[in-house]
């Protein structure tokens, strides 16, 4: 058979692929966003893999593959989280914790402030800058590579600081910053 009929294996489509990082940058994750990706990684090797690989095994002596939904679903899932196993070790790999509540009391933002800034619209805004892998949007999380987080980062109450969009560029001013407090050992 002539080498160019062949299939070469090609990545998945729906393939996992880390957000990225700034040039020599550093994937900062708060303690307690680590602890939410270490516990999901260990639940899908610990409880969900093997019951999925119990249920494949199960589908699969079941007789003909090829028509057995079972089968068919279970293999797919079991790729879908091995891709998710394989994902959350390179993250947490490379993972830089850094504990927001070391700056508590302080009013400059760094990573895990929650800011208040006003816009040149006279919106007002709260968000968390957390890191790439646990910050949600709807949540009022940004990321601390995104630009609202770039622009606000050193910066401190009562400094205006300029936003580049591609609407153009926006003044926004701080207006509060917070940080969860200390842990307090008992």
């Amino acid at each position: 058979m002539n080498k160019a009929f062949t299939k070469e294996t090609e990545p998945d489509d729906d393939e996992l692929v880390p957000a990225p990082l700034p040039a020599g940058g550093k994937n900062y994750i708060t303690p307690r966003g680590y602890e939410r990706l270490r516990g999901e990684l260990l639940d899908l090797i610990d409880n969900e893999r093997p019951q999925v690989v119990e249920l494949v095994h199960w589908a699969a002596s079941n007789g003909d593959r090829s028509e057995n939904g079972d089968y068919i679903y279970g293999k797919k899932r079991l790729r879908e989280i091995d891709r998710r196993i394989r994902f959350l070790t390179q993250r947490l790999e490379i993972a830089e914790i850094s504990n927001p509540s070391l700056h508590h009391g302080s009013d400059q933002v760094f990573f895990g402030a929650t800011v208040t800034y006003v816009d040149d619209g006279g919106v007002e805004r709260t968000v968390t800058i957390l890191g790439i892998d646990e910050a949600n949007s709807a949540l009022g999380q940004v990321s601390w590579i995104s630009p609202v987080a770039r622009a606000l980062l050193k910066s401190r109450v009562g400094d205006e600081v300029n936003l580049v969009t591609p609407q153009g560029l926006h003044l926004l001013e701080v207006l509060s910053v917070d940080y969860p407090p200390l842990d307090v050992p008992r």
